[in-house]
């Protein structure tokens, strides 16, 4: 009986990984005969042959029109990219990539117990790599391309359908934003596995990450990004790297996914301790200095907008490092090295809407209430809420995204050393808080929904006995250390 269930398992996972399959094949067959019959209007021309060398000697002036022909031809040239912005975003691009892997993986796999560092290592390379592949399938047409005030068309740049290594987009090769972006998609979706680590299975976290980068990250793209058809960009909300894109957004799905799945077995009941505090304090480090792509990157150029998120992002994180732990020596007498390297991620996750948009005060205000009220909600609020959030994604990603995402439109006033707003600063936390707001409930829903269908097709949870076991053996027959 057990057998044939394993086997029911398998068939119905096939059967997903071939739909999936087909699916993809299915928009790529439709989007190739487009994408050689009608060129993008907004592509670089086709370069033409070098025009002849201009006559000379009595031919001369018989070619009044050379000059003409070469201004001509001038124009239809490929675009003349800025060779340092276009540096400065490759570097970033390759930064952000360090965040994920391995950054975040070595950050999450030390918080788990050494049974299941792998099954954690194995969800944030996969999940990522699942992500970028949807990316360039439909995700950055579904984000970027003109639409609703929520979606984009699916179709219209799907499988990067008109794009080439000439395409403008914004000053910047248009595939260099592609994959800047998809790397923000990536680590996103990757963010929160670390809800539901140490018992949800593989399969599982597939298929959810699948069903929620499209209805659940893309659409917060879009809203936010996409220019002023944008739901949230049109309310005036400010969010320069991904406070409600990224952070909130991850943070949310990563409670609600702890919720449906349940507490861990012995959660509550017996020490669920890190099992490597150096692999997290790595993990934490890599983070910081990948995250210099991911909020100077933003401003997609290298320029003082750069400059300023660099200066942000590097004082916001030391002022939650200080926050943190001035925060446990009070409340526990003693700091903890743990904590530290939590304190620079919700420095770091604090500052991320507000890194192009206020000053380096500003930045240290914003670093060192992150760092205070996280270590709150890891502890408190958790307890309050009920769920088993086993690495903290809501209580770091989640509540340091809404304490930055409303102070920015604090700090980005002028007169409190900001770039400026446009109207009063409580218009602009107004707008800010409403777009926590409605981050909050659309991640929520979309959550629910992706986690409930996932239930349905493919199971959620281990059993207890694999979990006892540790995922590690039981979903993927390796161990990470031998005893």
């Amino acid at each position: 009986m057990k057998m044939s269930c394993i086997a029911g398992l398998r068939a119905r996972c096939q059967t997903l990984c071939v739909l999936f399959l087909l699916a993809m094949a299915v928009i790529a067959t439709a989007a190739l005969p487009a994408m050689a019959q009608e060129p993008p209007a907004d592509a670089a021309a086709v370069a033409l042959p070098a025009p002849a060398a201009a006559p000379t000697g009595a031919w001369a002036d018989e070619a009044p029109d050379a000059a003409a022909a070469a201004e001509v031809a001038d124009e239809d040239a490929a675009p003349d990219f800025d060779s340092g912005n276009v540096a400065w975003m490759l570097t970033s691009t390759l930064l952000v990539l360090l965040m994920v892997v391995p950054g975040l993986a070595l950050f999450y796999g030390g918080m788990v117990r050494s049974k299941n560092v792998l099954s954690v290592l194995m969800q944030v390379l996969v999940v990522y790599s699942m992500v970028v592949l949807v990316w360039v399938g439909y995700g950055y047409s579904a984000a970027f391309t003109e639409g609703n005030a929520f979606f984009g068309s699916f179709t219209e740049k799907a499988f990067l359908r008109g794009i080439t290594a000439d395409t403008d987009a914004g000053g910047l090769p248009e595939f260099l934003f592609v994959v800047f972006q998809s790397t923000f998609a990536g680590i996103t979706t990757a963010l929160i596995v670390g809800s539901f680590a140490e018992r949800i299975k593989f399969k599982a976290v597939l298929l959810f990450s699948l069903l929620w980068v499209t209805f659940g990250y893309l659409p917060m793209v879009h809203m936010v990004w996409s220019g002023e058809a944008g739901f949230l960009a049109h309310k005036g909300v400010i969010d320069f790297a991904g406070g409600t894109v990224v952070h909130i957004n991850a943070g949310v799905a990563g409670l609600v996914g702890a919720w449906f799945l349940g507490k861990r077995v012995g959660y509550g009941k017996e020490a669920l301790k890190p099992h490597s505090v150096p692999f997290t304090f790595i993990g934490a480090a890599l983070l910081w200095v990948g995250w210099f792509g991911f909020n100077a990157g933003s401003a997609l150029a290298a320029d003082a907008a750069a400059s300023l998120a660099m200066i942000n992002t590097m004082v916001a994180t030391s002022a939650g490092v200080i926050g943190w732990i001035l925060v446990e020596c009070i409340a526990k007498g003693k700091p903890s090295a743990l904590g530290a390297a939590s304190g620079a991620i919700a420095g770091l996750v604090g500052i991320t809407p507000a890194a192009g948009s206020v000053g380096p005060m500003g930045a240290i205000v914003i670093g060192l209430a992150a760092g205070a009220v996280c270590v709150w909600a890891v502890n408190g609020l958790k307890r309050l809420l009920g769920a088993d959030d086993s690495l903290d994604v809501f209580g770091v990603h989640g509540v340091g995204g809404i304490v930055g995402a409303i102070l920015t439109g604090v700090f980005s006033d002028a007169s409190l050393g900001g770039t400026g707003i446009d109207g009063s600063i409580g218009a602009q936390v107004w707008a800010q808080t409403f777009s926590v707001l409605v981050t909050i409930a659309w991640c929520a829903v979309v959550t629910s929904v992706a986690i409930l269908v996932t239930r349905l097709v493919v199971g959620l949870r281990v059993s207890e006995e694999a979990e006892r076991e540790g995922l590690d053996i039981s979903s993927h027959g390796e161990r990470a250390y031998e005893v």
